[in-house]
């Protein structure tokens, strides 16, 4: 009974932690539980790519932009861009936090802070009008991330309500009571 006891509770133990590790939890999801979340949550990890858009610009030296071989420096046909896993368990948690919160400012300031809390601050601003909400990133996006927030609806907001995001890289720089960070702007200092 002891060897069987010892069994299960190493077999069993084992195979319930990495069910949680790899597919019940977003944050360490691997592929599969990635691929599991997304059928729940209706996301697809795909982006489909065209390139023969009429809208895109070519690029050539010929008098009708035509270069070597009439593509523009991609693939000829279209085609369907992958996500890393860690882009899929952005987005799936974004899309989860989405579905399942009044989206409130508290609420989506408490969950950008603990999602991007490792790149640097994130909140949101409420214009009061309904108009719309508009997240300011306290770091550099990154083209992959903006990419994605360009391409996946998943910033959490209130039902009606439109968005916006701004970046805000750089301390800004400023005399007042709430400007307090001369000698840390843009501006060089100098020193006589």
């Amino acid at each position: 009974m002891r060897a069987k006891q010892a069994w299960y509770d190493e077999n069993q133990s084992e195979f319930w932690e990495s069910w949680f590790r790899d597919v019940f939890d977003l944050r360490t999801a691997d592929e599969f539980g990635c691929q599991v979340w997304a059928a729940i949550l209706g996301v697809k990890l795909t982006i489909s790519s065209d390139p023969t858009n009429p809208d895109k610009p070519t690029f050539g030296f010929a008098p009708f932009g035509q270069n070597f071989t009439n593509g523009n420096f991609g693939q000829q046909g279209s085609g369907t861009i992958s996500l890393t896993v860690e882009q899929r368990r952005l987005v799936l948690r974004l899309r989860y936090f989405q579905l399942v919160t009044r989206c409130t400012t508290p609420e989506i300031n408490r969950f950008m802070a603990s999602l991007f809390g490792p790149y640097g601050p994130v909140f949101v601003q409420d214009l009061n009008d309904m108009s719309a909400i508009v997240y300011v990133f306290g770091f550099s996006l990154g083209s992959q991330l903006r990419y994605i927030l360009q391409q996946y609806d998943v910033l959490p907001r209130p039902a009606t309500v439109g968005i916006s995001y701004i970046v805000v890289a750089r301390p800004t720089w400023g005399f007042g009571e709430f400007n307090k960070n001369f000698e840390n702007g843009n501006f060089p200092s100098h020193t006589l």
